[in-house]
C-alpha cells in the first residue's frame, strides 16, 4: 500500500533512520474478471491524495490511448490502449502492436518520471503471456522505477519471475461454479 507519513505539526520535521519502499503486489486469478476491487483500492488512494495510475493493456474498445486518460478527481489518471477491441489472443496487426507499445513506452516514461505513487498494470501478466510485452522489460523497468512507488498487477497467467518478487500475492478463486 502506498505509504504516507504525517508530521506531528507543521513547523518540525523528522528525520526517519529509513526510506520508504513500494512494494509490488499481484492479484491474480483463473478468470478475467476481478478488476473491481483492485480499482476500488485505486480510488481509495487517490481520494486520499496520492496519484495513481492505472493502464489496461488489453482493455480496448474506446479508442482511448494515453493522449486521452480519464481522469477520475483530481489524483487518479486512467488509461486503456488505444485499440478498436479488446486483446484476447496473442495475434495482432501491425497497428494493433503498435498501440500497445506505445501504450507501454508511455507508462514507463511517466512511471520512472515519478509522476504517480501507485501504478495499476492490469493485465500486463497477459500481455507478457501472449508475447507481446518482453518478460525482461518489465523487470527491468520494476528495478528502474522510482523506490516510493508501489506496483499492482493484476491478471492471469502471472510469470513466476513477477510472483517470486511480489511482496504481496493475492488469488482471486471462485468458490461456486455459475
Amino acid at each position: 500500500m502506498v505509504a504516507q507519513l504525517e508530521t506531528p505539526s507543521l513547523n518540525s520535521t523528522l528525520d526517519f533512520p529509513y526510506s520508504v519502499e513500494g512494494i509490488v503486489q499481484v492479484f491474480t486469478s483463473s478468470h478475467r474478471s476481478f478488476f473491481t476491487s483492485v480499482m476500488s483500492q485505486a480510488l481509495r488512494i487517490a481520494g486520499q491524495g496520492t496519484a495513481v495510475l492505472v493502464v489496461q493493456f488489453l482493455k480496448g474498445g474506446i479508442r482511448q490511448g494515453q493522449e486521452n486518460p480519464i481522469r477520475l478527481g483530481q489524483k487518479l489518471d486512467w488509461i486503456r490502449c488505444d485499440l478498436p477491441r479488446c486483446i484476447d489472443t496473442p495475434h495482432l496487426d501491425e497497428s494493433e502492436t503498435k498501440s500497445l507499445q506505445k501504450l507501454w513506452q508511455h507508462t514507463q516514461k511517466v512511471v520512472l518520471e515519478g509522476q504517480y505513487s501507485l501504478v495499476v498494470l492490469d493485465e500486463l501478466s497477459l500481455a507478457i503471456h501472449f508475447g507481446l510485452i518482453a518478460e525482461t522489460e518489465v523487470l527491468a523497468f520494476l528495478d528502474k522505477r522510482p523506490n516510493h512507488v508501489d506496483i499492482i498487477f493484476t491478471g492471469s497467467q502471472m510469470p513466476k519471475s513477477i510472483l517470486e518478487i511480489a511482496d504481496q500475492i493475492t488469488e482471486i478463486r471462485r468458490s461456486h461454479q455459475p
